[in-house]
């Protein structure tokens, strides 16, 4: 018997968001003697739902549907500005709630987090979303471990997913969850992407642009970007903030989404990325040049943000023809 794949948008919904996965989880039966996979869309009031580029939607109303009597096997919420602020969710919030109580699965991409986290599903759990968002979720909902690092974050029966194509990324992992690599791969061929960033590759960096609304958080960044090659301890960038530790490590949390640590690992693989691209340059003289204790590391880190070793990115540094000195 088919799955059933619930897919809830709502006005002003990402098209992707919705369209990526429902692709993936169609493509998933095209080797398959018959399709594992059936699609619904559902919304709060059923019929034609206006993503947030114009586009049309044919939907089913949740407010008829009863996952007791019709069970869905996984739950997908999407993203976009439909999504904020909190009194346009509540209803939806309440449907995934109940719906979770049936479902085998509730998953979000992007900003459909949200609605995750208003309902309750992601308090106490890790999550992530959207990498331009994920200050937001922590301010508004501090009960969630949310992690601004991850393509996708499983916890449990819940999953979350990274913005736009990440939901992509997210349905070729429920699919290998449910059919095996085998058939991951083949989905991912006939949508032709790459098999699937791995959940645990780092999402586009914003760190190196980040503007904290507070002065101190911001004095504080900018010294650890011109002292990346020193030691920055929490304690050394609480002094630059005039802060406590303790007062800075939440501080900074919750205004950029991102521990004090994580931010300056982040930086330095920013840092260590682009002198490996753009330079002929040892990797053993670019690890301590950045920061880091040694190449191992450094290693460590790049594959943690961008999901390869450094020798790797400059492999395709070199593909792409980029000049290096």
């Amino acid at each position: 018997m088919p799955r059933d794949i619930a897919c809830l948008i709502f006005p002003d919904f990402q098209l992707l968001d919705m369209s990526g996965p429902v692709a993936a989880f169609q493509t998933a039966g095209y080797a398959l003697d018959e399709p594992p996979y059936r699609i619904r869309l559902l919304s709060q009031t059923g019929s034609a739902v206006r993503s947030s580029v114009g586009v049309t939607v044919q939907t089913e109303s949740f407010e008829s549907f009863n996952p007791a009597t019709t069970p869905i096997d996984t739950l997908v919420v999407a993203g976009g500005v439909g999504t904020r602020p909190p009194s346009r969710i509540a209803a939806m919030a309440t449907f995934v709630r109940q719906a979770a109580q049936t479902c085998r699965r509730v998953t979000s991409v992007c900003t459909g987090a949200f609605i995750l986290a208003e309902s309750g599903l992601l308090d106490g759990r890790a999550a992530t979303t959207h990498w331009r968002h994920t200050a937001s979720l922590q301010r508004q909902y501090p009960r969630i471990r949310v992690d601004g690092d991850r393509i996708f974050v499983r916890d449990g029966a819940i999953w979350t997913s990274a913005g736009i194509t990440a939901g992509i990324d997210l349905a070729l992992a429920l699919i290998e969850d449910d059919l095996g690599r085998d058939a991951a791969r083949a989905a991912a061929r006939e949508l032709v992407v790459y098999h699937r960033r791995s959940g645990g590759q780092s999402q586009f960096s914003a760190l190196l642009d980040l503007d904290p609304p507070s002065d101190r958080i911001r004095e504080a960044l900018a010294y650890a970007r011109a002292h990346l090659h020193e030691t920055l301890s929490v304690e050394r960038l609480a002094d630059i903030a005039c802060l406590s530790p303790r007062q800075f490590g939440r501080a900074f949390l919750a205004e950029t989404g991102q521990t004090p640590a994580k931010a300056v690992e982040r930086l330095r693989a920013e840092a260590a990325r682009l002198r490996i691209e753009t330079t002929q340059e040892p990797i053993e003289q670019i690890a301590p040049g950045v920061g880091f204790i040694d190449p191992e590391r450094m290693r460590r880190a790049l594959l943690r943000v961008f999901g390869q070793p450094p020798q790797a990115l400059r492999r395709a540094a070199r593909a792409q023809g980029v000049p290096a000195h």
